[in-house]
């Protein structure tokens, strides 16, 4: 599968979730986390997920999915364990121009969820496009102990006068301070790290 890897922004957009057990959990908070309005459509709901539509953070559709509950979505996961119902809110997804994401099951998936690790600002996203989650977990893991928590100083600014490729917010520039190449990343990466004392000796 060649995917394009990308941020979507989902501030004040509707996304739907159907089923209300543990993988639906993870799916809406992320979806909250990110801004986004969120339906779930499940006959129950985990106590978490419960809790939420408590307190209305979540609109409970207390029923199965049926066709027709991806209108108007931007966003939508299938977190259930029916094939039959993935196939479904696939199909339905594609004929609304609806993007779908179905848990383990990447054959009625439009987009897939990478490994993530964030740091303050910066976000690292690993994928094996659904052939392995494991290793994708594993990599992002690795990721997670060398990406270097950004400090006060590495932060946005406005592009200098005279650029207009791109608004500020969405084309920033990088104050003098952030590393501006891998391999300065890299070496501020490292300088991060506990050192052997000089004369130490390798074991092992």
């Amino acid at each position: 599968m060649a995917l394009f890897p990308l941020f979507v922004e989902l501030e004040g957009r509707p996304c739907v979730v159907l089923g209300g057990g543990a993988v639906a959990e993870r799916k809406v908070e992320g979806l909250l986390a990110a801004g986004a309005v969120v339906t779930v459509v499940s006959p129950a709901l985990s106590p978490a997920l419960a809790t939420l539509a408590s307190a209305g953070r979540i609109a409970h559709v207390a029923r199965s999915y049926t066709h027709g509950d991806l209108r108007g979505a931007a966003l939508a996961f299938a977190a259930t364990d029916d094939g039959g119902v993935n196939a479904a809110v696939a199909l339905e997804g594609r004929a609304r121009g609806v993007w779908v994401n179905a848990a383990d099951d990447p054959a009625h998936c439009d987009a897939i969820l990478p490994a993530v690790v964030r740091r303050g600002a910066v976000t690292v996203a690993v994928s094996t496009g659904g052939a392995s989650p494991a290793l994708a977990r594993a990599c992002a893991s690795g990721s997670r102990r060398r990406c270097p928590t950004p400090t006060a100083r590495w932060r946005r600014s406005p592009p200098p006068r005279g650029a207009s490729c791109a608004p500020p917010a969405v084309a920033p520039v990088l104050r003098i301070g952030w590393p501006r190449s891998t391999r300065a990343w890299t070496r501020c990466s490292r300088a991060r790290r506990p050192t052997k004392p000089r004369g130490a000796c390798a074991r092992g």
